[in-house]
């Protein structure tokens, strides 16, 4: 015999549920007329309805939700222009228009298939939507990808929206001149929420509906007890302390996940406690690990990174943290000096820790010590590092304290 789900049980599953639905989890966007969803989607819309070509930048932080938004513009496109709009790969597109396909082509017989099926797709009156994530790849090196499709898209037989997707915010100043003047130069941003925008999210999504199929009472002192706790300090710092950290959308979806499956289950409801736990949770990440353990050579190299950084430098490499290195021991005459070789080796480490990383490929046949390289880790965790370790020195506490409240 099969045991009965309890009702706190079966609220934990609706929870859940909606947490990992980015359609509910974005669904009180369309609302609202404001919003990045509905106005890419009256971009999109009008540009089908009106056969015209059209292009548009989204352009946010990793995690701010982007690529939710631009999956229920095309859902609800499907449902409303079903035989109007084609967002599908290479090959599809061949079987669908019997053509040929195959991985052999060159780029000029890949820039000529695209042309051709603007071509078809508009003789057709269907507007084809081009989607382009990680867009700032798509801008380096000669940018003749991107020159031919909005080249191909100036002609009026041609029906098509690009849809550029990227986490840089300047994205569309890397683009050669020749391809920015055909480029509609249209973006949408994806901001940081506020703490308002945060809470009124967080309740989008926690507040169980009088539909959710379990019962009345539940459901009124479920609520009842959630409104309680949305009120208490303790929680509004705890949404402080998750912003801080991170901001972005799927960071909170983490965070309410870990207090949903903290939830006592044997008073049935959501307590402070489940939050504050969740939270405590996630502040305890590998890379706090790693830090813990570093010499006091490989802290000296993390701090001339991030003060590297915070002088927006925006390409440095470990030849640029060295002068930098040294810079320091001349202006505080410590005592910590360590040779070039000793200091290659602490930076290498840090490379196979994880804690940096190489900025970008292109340099691969370089020697080490000219590519450029980034910091993997906040300026949060590491001051939390420094203070934590406790054979740092006084100096380099003070430095990296002085340096981030200047």
């Amino acid at each position: 015999m099969v045991a009965a789900v309890s009702v706190p049980s079966q609220a934990q599953t609706v929870l859940r549920g909606r947490l990992c639905d980015p359609a509910f989890v974005h669904s009180a966007l369309r609302s609202s007329p404001d919003t990045n969803y509905s106005k890419l989607k009256y971009l999109v819309a009008s540009s089908v309805s009106e056969a015209c070509n059209n292009s548009v930048l989204l352009l946010g932080p990793r995690g701010c939700g982007k690529a939710a938004v631009v999956d229920m513009v095309l859902d609800d496109l499907r449902k409303e222009h079903p035989d109007a709009i084609s967002v599908e790969i290479a090959r599809q597109l061949c079987l669908e228009h019997q053509l040929s396909f195959s991985k052999m082509a060159s780029s000029d017989d890949n820039t000529e298939f695209m042309i051709d099926m603007l071509q078809e797709c508009g003789l057709a009156h269907k507007t084809i939507l081009f989607v382009l994530e990680e867009f700032d790849l798509f801008a380096q090196g000669k940018q003749r990808l991107l020159y031919s499709l909005l080249d191909a898209m100036q002609s009026l037989t041609s029906q098509a929206v690009v849809i550029g997707v990227s986490c840089r915010l300047d994205a569309d100043q890397l683009l050669e001149k020749r391809v920015r003047s055909r480029f509609s130069h249209r973006k949408l941003l994806f901001i940081s929420p506020s703490l308002d925008d945060i809470q009124w999210l967080v309740e989008h999504l926690l507040i169980l509906a009088k539909d959710s199929g379990l019962p009345a009472k539940y459901i009124t002192d479920y609520n009842s007890r959630l409104t309680s706790i949305f009120s208490d300090k303790k929680f509004k710092g705890c949404l402080n302390s998750l912003m801080d950290a991170d901001a972005t959308t799927s960071n909170i979806l983490r965070f309410l996940f870990r207090a949903v499956s903290y939830m006592d289950m044997e008073s049935g409801f959501p307590s402070i406690e489940s939050f504050l736990k969740a939270l405590s949770s996630m502040q305890r990440q590998p890379k706090m690990d790693s830090l813990q353990d570093l010499s006091i050579l490989e802290l000296y190299i993390l701090v001339c990174m991030h003060r590297l950084e915070d002088k927006e430098q925006s390409s440095y490499n470990f030849t640029s943290i060295m002068k930098e290195y040294r810079s320091i021991q001349d202006a505080y005459k410590t005592s910590d000096k360590y040779a070039s070789t000793v200091c290659f080796r602490a930076f290498e480490h840090l490379l196979d820790r994880e804690l940096i990383s190489f900025g970008d490929n292109r340099g691969r046949n370089q020697a080490l010590e000219y590519r450029p390289v980034k910091l993997l880790i906040s300026s949060r965790e590491l001051a939390q590092s420094l203070k934590l370790n406790t054979t740092c020195p006084v100096v380099l506490q003070k430095l990296f304290d002085r340096e981030r409240y200047m």
